[in-house]
């Protein structure tokens, strides 16, 4: 017999490389899933950090072991700051994304360092992790994760659509729930930001001053990863390959190249929600970025809810700890409608 509340600590670090998200939370069920965030914190970074992540796709299998060892023991560092930060006395388990370095579920590939087995004796806590690998075996994209929590924490929303490193969305149709990645978000507007010395576009004020380049722009909409029917998913590979050498071949000012994109990032969303009345709930850092969410605002017939600055960047870290609690109650927390894997199943390897 399962218990009906969890304290879970939920641990993500997403493509846009801002930091490793953590969320205390409670999880308790009666009749419907109810959760409460109790502490949440974020931990940037370093700039060494940094420039080994966005390396690590061309690391040597031996050289990419040594960074899984490096970063799982980051993230115990991280954990263990957080437990003392907050006088945390009270864990089920700790539930941890990892970072992806490689995602090609086309090729049976996902890998997300950070999840090796003495993350659990480093921290002397169970730890649920690894959460991708068992959907790619089963035919799955391993990716979207979220709409599991989309669907049982947020019920009240038709679509929730994170703008993240990528954007992702998952909606609610009759019983089931659709989901997958929409385009490259944070992933770029970064990458542009930093040539010229910025982490990020600030509200994005840099974009807002440049110009459309409309070849470009319809390049980027011809991209044969938009036609395709979900399940998709998307990884840094793809970007590096296909959105910075299609950009680059213009020579055009940073700018130029945030404005464009940025318009890029709203007509996809706009095909991806194919407008309607419903309600959404948009998180994650995009949001912050005031210009494109006017852009995206003003493609869009819905409402838009955006929710307190928690929820907005900690949704995540959330929903990760909750796919940690369904996994320790063997419950499905993957779903064929939204990975196109064989089955439902309940993904995750438990360490104790």
């Amino acid at each position: 017999m399962y218990k009906d509340s969890y304290h879970i600590i939920g641990v993500m670090s997403g493509t846009s490389l801002d930091g490793v998200d953590l969320c205390y939370a409670n999880f308790s069920f009666n009749n419907k899933w109810n959760y409460k965030i109790l502490n949440v914190i974020t931990y940037n970074y370093t700039d060494q950090w940094k420039k080994r992540l966005l390396n690590s796709i061309n690391l040597s299998k031996t050289d990419l072991h040594n960074l899984d060892v490096d970063y799982t023991n980051l993230l115990s560092l991280y954990i263990q700051d957080f437990i003392s930060k907050f006088n945390i006395d009270r864990i089920d388990s700790i539930s941890s994304h990892g970072h992806t370095i490689l995602h090609q579920p086309q090729k049976n590939i996902t890998y997300q360092i950070g999840n090796l087995p003495f993350l659990s004796k480093n921290l002397n806590i169970n730890v649920v992790c690894d959460f991708r690998t068992q959907d790619v075996e089963l035919g799955g994209q391993g990716a979207p994760l979220v709409p599991i929590g989309d669907q049982l924490l947020f019920p009240d929303y038709k679509y929730c659509l994170n703008l993240g490193g990528f954007s992702n969305i998952s909606y609610k149709c009759n019983s089931k729930i659709t989901a997958f990645d929409i385009c490259p978000v944070n992933t770029v507007l970064n990458h542009y930001s930093n040539i010229i010395g910025y982490d990020f576009d600030k509200d994005g004020l840099i974009a807002r001053e440049g110009k459309i380049e409309s070849k470009l722009l319809d390049e980027l909409n011809s991209i044969e990863y938009y036609s395709k029917f979900n399940p998709k998913s998307l990884g840094i590979e793809w970007v590096i390959n296909i959105i910075y050498n299609i950009i680059d071949k213009y020579n055009l000012s940073i700018p130029d190249i945030l404005r464009t994109y940025s318009e890029h990032i709203a007509i996809q969303t706009q095909n991806a929600v194919k407008n309607n009345t419903s309600t959404i709930l948009i998180t994650g850092g995009g949001v912050r970025n005031k210009f494109l969410i006017e852009l995206i605002t003003n493609r869009l017939e819905n409402h838009i809810n955006i929710p307190d600055d928690i929820l907005i960047d900690f949704k995540e870290a959330l929903i990760f700890g909750f796919l940690g609690v369904l996994r320790l109650r063997n419950e499905n927390n993957c779903l064929s409608s939204v990975t196109g894997a064989s089955k439902n199943h309940s993904s995750g390897k438990i360490y104790q």
